[in-house]
């Protein structure tokens, strides 16, 4: 798989991957009405300008035939010494191909290179890739429920891993 970052104009290839992977990564996780609030308030350009503007960093996946399979997004320092992993999200078709691992590798490497000691994560507590982010070393750390309005709320385990010794 090819990893670029993004362009500003590929935002709208993000909302689609969103829009195609969200709904088979959440679909026994959450209601369609909260699917649906949640990618019109977090996946619009605006808002994922916003995030960039904030210093979050975006690459895409592309395979080999050039089709975007999935996107991943980090922010050094997001914590002091810490990288987050704000979304890392691959095509339903795509998983198992090694490309998370891909993903999570690509963001290690530029956490090494800007002196981070941990990646860290929120991941839904009733979220199959919970057993993805424990074999590339992730432990849960605590528990987090964050109001998202509406009525909703994300019910989260934060992970980590530390990458410098």
């Amino acid at each position: 798989m090819k990893l670029t970052a993004l362009k500003i104009e590929q935002l709208p290839i993000v909302i689609e991957l969103t829009k195609k992977i969200w709904p088979v990564a959440y679909g026994e996780i959450l209601s369609k009405t909260q699917l649906d609030y949640m990618i019109d308030m977090f996946y619009n350009e605006i808002a994922l300008l916003e995030l960039i503007d904030k210093g979050h960093v975006f690459y895409l996946a592309q395979d080999d035939k050039n089709n975007y399979v999935g996107f991943v997004s980090y922010e050094l320092n997001s914590e002091p010494n810490k990288t987050k992993i704000h979304k890392i999200y691959v095509l339903p078709e795509t998983q198992g191909t090694g490309l998370g691992r891909q993903f999570f590798e690509l963001v290690k490497e530029k956490g090494i290179e800007n002196n981070q000691k941990a990646i860290f994560l929120n991941v839904n507590k009733f979220n199959h890739a919970i057993h993805f982010y424990t074999k590339l070393g992730f432990t849960k750390v605590k528990d987090e429920v964050i109001d998202i309005g509406n009525g909703y709320i994300m019910d989260d385990y934060v992970m980590e891993v530390d990458i410098i010794q």
